[in-house]
């Protein structure tokens, strides 16, 4: 569950640091939960509102990624690109083919579990299904196959949305079904291609129902090798103005384009190959945001159960409240009616009463209809204990788990020393001296940046789009390369200040700064430093292999600061324009350095 670019240790357990610290957070969330939010949510009938009760497995299953999407938009082609495989029961086809949700899992073998036999497993999260009847499970499955990825993903694989006004049928409440999984998710992906951007209401319906869930939804825009580049800026325009109208936030989500295919499938259609470069860094992009979901599945679950557990408070005092208004005798009909036709003005007096923050409230109009189906007089009273159990497990056990997580600058008692030295050294420290940084062999990778992978270089790691093997050799040793002494950046941008208004020319005076511009945009704005991760992103696009890029990086990180100012930045860039050039690498460090007048500085 560790990214491939960082070192692992794994210990007596079989289990790597990550992993331990998932499973102990899990151990301790269910014990939590159980005790003192459960018994809340029960006496207040919270399940007639919002969900049923978690079980243990809810709160143990493995991260779920949810795809949601109209017909032929690749959602099964792009859970075949991230496997690298196709899984027991998938069919593709340009009508809509996918006719039922499909979560993939781990098994040892290849096997498709039906919906009503998976819903009863005490092994799987499936449980709470079983309230959308028998005409959903007969409509839900299970995949299983030995795929590395799955030992740290679950995929959920959703029927395809009908375009327009070819509403259907489907016998259950599908929207229902698909904010069922959206609480459980850590990512959600929307998918479209360029010739289907029309939202339906159901689809409409289906993304409505993602509120609350925001900070997990993910944009697509996939089939982009499809689609010329002036087309593609108005497919990406077009969209953009269709989910504004859906979507109603002010800020602009974030759409990765893409073209998702296994490397043992051919693309179709015409391929435009001036896209290559941007479809590359989108995918690279995506990519990470997944490989990230098993590294941070631990504080997912953590803030998912404390949102759980503010929701359920709230709802204890919204029911105490109009249960205590009614009157003891008589009337009490009456009242409970008065009280549902003005239910905002009941939520301002229960947020005066106790406190309680406005945005922690449900939604009236949709609390009203829910309530509708229950009679007030019949809900438990106000219980203050119930109350301060739950208090005390949002004000003392959530942040004490919290502390157990590792901070920035500072390792863990889960993580050791030397292994957060690493990480923070260098971006580059790979786990085989073969495998990429992306997940495809480097020895086979394009040399030019952004250039399109052909079918042999569709290569991933253990078959799979996502590098996450469970575990790993040991390092293979860094060869030492000698650093400069620290070098102040400040003095080297201030002498480089242009007084030309026409900008200096920066091929005669070699002395400036070339890739000031860059660094600029890519590096903190207020500590004006590029931080490891970010610079690996800019490095690579230079289409050099990863072995030559952790030489660069321990050249131009002389003060192993793990972090680069603008000077060495500028060293970075210029090492790997010259061995693009096939200089070697000595001579390229040799006439950097003399060209910033860093020779003076350096003691071989």
């Amino acid at each position: 569950m560790t990214p491939a670019h960082a070192s692992v240790s794994v210990g007596p357990d079989g289990m790597t640091n990550e992993e331990r610290l998932y499973q102990e957070t899990v151990r301790q969330l269910q014990k939590t939960y159980a005790k003192k939010i459960k018994p809340l949510e029960q006496s207040y009938c919270f399940e007639g509102f919002h969900s049923a009760p978690l079980t243990p497995q809810d709160i143990g299953s493995k991260p779920m990624v949810l795809l949601i999407g109209q017909y032929s938009t690749g959602k099964t082609t792009f859970v075949e690109y991230l496997l690298g495989e196709s899984y027991p029961g998938a069919h593709v086809g340009i009508e809509p083919t996918t006719d039922r949700f499909v979560a993939i899992m781990n098994g040892t073998e290849p096997k498709v579990i039906p919906g009503h036999a998976a819903a009863v497993s005490g092994d799987m999260p499936f449980s709470g299904l079983t309230k959308f009847g028998t005409k959903f499970l007969s409509r839900f499955q299970v995949a299983q196959l030995n795929n590395p990825l799955l030992s740290n993903l679950t995929l959920i694989d959703t029927p395809g949305i009908l375009s327009g006004s070819k509403q259907i049928n489907r016998g259950y409440d599908f929207i229902s079904v698909i904010n069922w999984f959206a609480e459980r998710s850590d990512l959600i992906l929307l998918l479209f291609d360029g010739y289907k951007l029309d939202i339906s209401d159901e689809f409409k319906g289906a993304i409505h129902s993602l509120r609350g869930h925001e900070d997990k939804v993910r944009i697509v825009l996939n089939k982009c090798d499809q689609i010329s580049q002036q087309q593609l800026m108005r497919v990406y325009g077009a969209l953009m103005w269709s989910l504004g109208k859906v979507i109603p936030t002010p800020e602009v989500n974030r759409v990765y384009l893409g073209s998702f295919w296994p490397k043992y499938k051919t693309p179709v259609g015409t391929i435009h190959e001036e896209n290559r470069e941007l479809i590359f860094s989108e995918q690279r992009d995506l990519l990470r945001d997944l490989r990230s979901i098993p590294k941070n599945a631990a504080l997912r679950r953590v803030n998912e159960i404390v949102k759980r557990a503010r929701q359920a408070r709230v709802h204890a005092h919204i029911i105490g409240h109009l249960r205590s208004e009614l009157p003891s005798m008589f009337g009490k009909n009456k009242k409970a009616k008065a009280m549902l036709e003005d239910l905002p003005s009941e939520f301002k007096k229960i947020q005066v009463r106790y406190n309680l923050p406005p945005g922690d409230f449900p939604n009236p109009e949709a609390f009203k209809g829910d309530l509708e189906a229950f009679k007030i007089a019949d809900f438990n009273k106000f219980n203050q204990r119930l109350i301060s159990v739950a208090d005390d497990a949002l004000s003392t056990d959530f942040p004490k788990l919290m502390q157990k997580f590792p901070s920035a600058g500072r390792p863990s008692a889960d993580f050791g020393e030397d292994e957060m030295e690493d990480r923070e050294q260098t971006p580059y420290v790979s786990t085989n001296a073969n495998a990429s940084i992306y997940g495809y062999n480097s020895s086979q990778a394009s040399e030019k940046p952004g250039e399109w992978p052909n079918e042999k270089q569709r290569i991933e790691t253990n078959n799979t789009a996502l590098d996450m093997p469970v575990a790993r050799p040991p390092l293979p040793p860094i060869p030492s390369v000698p650093r400069p002494p620290p070098y102040s950046a400040m003095s080297a941008a201030s002498s480089s200040s242009s007084r030309n208004p026409f900008g200096e020319d920066t091929e005669r005076n070699t002395g400036l700064l070339r890739y000031r511009a860059m660094f600029e945009g890519v590096s903190d704005p207020k500590r004006k430093v590029l931080a490891a991760d970010s610079a690996r992103n800019v490095f690579a696009e230079s289409g050099l292999s990863t072995d030559v890029l952790r030489d660069v990086w321990s050249i131009c990180d002389w003060d192993n600061r793990g972090e680069l100012d603008q000077v060495q930045f500028e060293v970075a860039m210029r090492l790997c324009a010259r061995l693009k050039n096939n200089e070697p690498l000595d001579a390229a460090k040799h006439q950097v350095f003399e060209e910033l007048g860093l020779l003076n500085h350096f003691h071989p």
